[in-house]
């Protein structure tokens, strides 16, 4: 069993296409056909289920598919080893963030990154913090940034506080609340709320103030990305809470300082266990030492 094999294996699997898997490795299409053909003989299982519409993993599939992953991935890493302990850092940094990431200019961090490590290969991925941790723990991504509420912490992996800050209303130009000084919880629930999806970290921190406050409110709008949210406030059909020091990256919209405001924590995570030599290095970009103590309650 090679590692090329390996490769070609996921490849089909991610694209669900010998054609599109063959172009990623840049290989004839024939030739990866061939291999994975091989492998499957090796093994005695079909690896996929082939008709002239779709590909699809087979039961046998799905079995192999994790262990090849993390086979890939460890023979990734120990290249890497040996390039960093020749003075050289190579290999793959792919970095989570939330949405409404503000503590780090994490595009500028980025490019730094780039232009001192040039031979690593650098990816984003954008999600929610409970769905970061969790890609953090299976090795999809090297390190994220996370945004919750104060009350929780990361569990499972390591973690550094990067600063904190208070939600602030967000409201449409010509909304009746625009030219308001200062507005509480109790006055902004009688209100439509564009927010993030039920389960996410972003949209717990509104729910639990709430519910603190006693009072509830309707979120008729859930979207993943801030940008068309505030798209959504500013055509007038709701109105939101959102970082304040995220807020100024948005336009056509106003703020409102909240008296009983809900807080959030920005974290930057990483591996407890398997810190790359990219994943260090961009954490000393940011100025954190990757020896940092896991979070509580592990």
């Amino acid at each position: 069993m090679e590692l090329q094999q390996m490769r070609y294996v996921v490849a089909v699997a991610e694209t669900n296409s010998f054609t599109r898997a063959a172009q990623r490795c840049l290989v004839v299409q024939s030739a990866l056909s061939h291999q994975i053909a091989r492998l499957e003989r090796e093994l005695g299982a079909r690896l996929f289920e082939r008709t002239s519409r779709r590909v699809r993993l087979t039961a046998a599939g799905e079995a192999f598919l994790p262990a090849a992953r993390q086979c890939l991935e460890a023979a990734e890493r120990a290249g890497s080893e040996v390039a960093a302990a020749v003075g050289e850092i190579r290999g793959r940094l792919t970095v989570g963030v939330i949405p409404t990431v503000a503590a780090v200019d994490v595009p500028a961090a980025l490019q730094t990154f780039r232009g001192r490590y040039p031979h690593v290969r650098i990816g984003l991925r954008v999600g929610a913090s409970g769905q970061l941790v969790e890609q953090i723990k299976d090795g999809a991504i090297e390190v994220a940034f996370l945004g919750l509420p104060v009350t929780d912490r990361p569990d499972g992996v390591a973690t550094c506080e990067l600063g904190r800050d208070d939600l602030i209303a967000v409201v449409a130009p010509g909304h009746p609340l625009a030219v308001e000084s200062e507005v509480d919880l109790k006055r902004l629930s009688s209100e439509v709320f564009v927010d993030f999806p039920s389960g996410s970290a972003g949209r717990a921190q509104t729910d639990q103030a709430f519910a603190a406050a006693g009072v509830t409110r309707e979120v008729a709008f859930e979207v993943t990305a801030a940008d068309f949210m505030a798209r959504l406030i500013h055509q007038g059909l709701g109105v939101a809470l959102l970082p304040s020091k995220f807020v100024p990256n948005l336009t056509d919209v106003v703020t409102v300082p909240v008296r009983d405001a809900p807080a959030r924590i920005e974290h930057l995570v990483w591996n407890r266990f398997t810190v790359t030599p990219a994943a260090k290095a961009f954490l000393e970009i940011l100025g954190v030492v990757s020896e940092t103590r896991p979070s509580a309650g592990l």
